[in-house]
C-alpha cells in the first residue's frame, strides 16, 4: 500500500533536507522526484529540470499525477513516482493542497515551518534567488493552508537532527491508525 504525504511550507523551512534525512533513515520512505521548469544545476533538491515546452507537453500527455505553478515555475509530480508500496513524500505547494486532497483520498499533510529570521538566513545562504525574490518568498511565508485540510506542523528551527526527530514524530502521528 502506498501512503502519500504532502510536505508543505515556506521556502527556507527545510522541507528538502528533512525529506532527504527521513528517506535515509527509513527504507520504507521515499521522496517523489519532481519535474521543475528551472535548470537542474540550480541546486537544492534532487529534481528533473525541464523546459517550459517539455513541461507543457508532459502535462498535456497526462504524465503528471499532480502539477502546479508557483514562483513563476512549473512543478510536476510524475505519476510513476507514486507507484509501489511504502510512504511517498511529495514536496508540494500549499496552494495545490485542495487539488491534491481531491486526487488522493487519505492524503497526509505535514507543514514544515520556521521563524522568519531562520527562513531569511536559509534563503540567503542557499543563494538561489536575488534579494528581491528572497523578500517575496518571505512575504508569502505566512500563507495559511487552505481551509478543511488537516495537517501536522513541524517547527524546524534547530539542528538538522532535532528537525528530523520532530519530522519523524509528526509523520508517525499522522500515519498512525485511528483507534476507536
Amino acid at each position: 500500500m502506498t501512503r502519500l504525504v504532502a510536505v508543505v511550507g515556506p521556502s527556507g523551512a527545510g522541507k528538502d533536507m528533512l525529506m532527504a534525512m527521513a528517506c535515509a533513515a527509513r527504507p520504507d520512505i521515499r521522496a517523489a522526484r519532481r519535474a521543475i521548469t528551472r535548470p537542474s544545476q540550480a541546486g537544492g533538491e534532487d529534481f528533473d529540470g525541464v523546459t517550459e515546452a517539455e513541461f507543457a507537453a508532459r502535462a498535456a500527455r497526462g504524465d503528471f499525477a499532480l502539477n502546479w505553478r508557483a514562483h513563476g515555475l512549473g512543478y510536476g509530480i510524475p505519476a510513476q513516482e507514486l507507484a509501489g508500496p511504502g510512504t511517498v513524500l511529495l514536496n508540494a505547494s500549499r496552494a495545490v493542497l485542495p487539488q491534491a486532497a481531491a486526487l488522493f483520498p487519505g492524503l497526509t499533510v505535514l507543514l514544515v515551518t520556521a521563524p522568519p529570521h531562520v527562513l531569511a538566513a536559509r534563503l540567503a545562504a542557499r543563494g538561489r534567488e536575488n534579494a528581491t525574490d528572497q523578500a517575496g518568498r518571505l512575504e508569502r511565508a505566512g500563507f495559511a493552508l487552505p481551509p478543511g485540510i488537516p495537517y501536522c506542523e513541524v517547527v524546524n528551527d534547530a539542528s538538522p537532527l532535532a528537525g528530523l526527530a520532530r519530522f519523524m514524530d509528526a509523520l508517525s502521528s499522522a500515519l498512525a491508525p485511528v483507534r476507536a
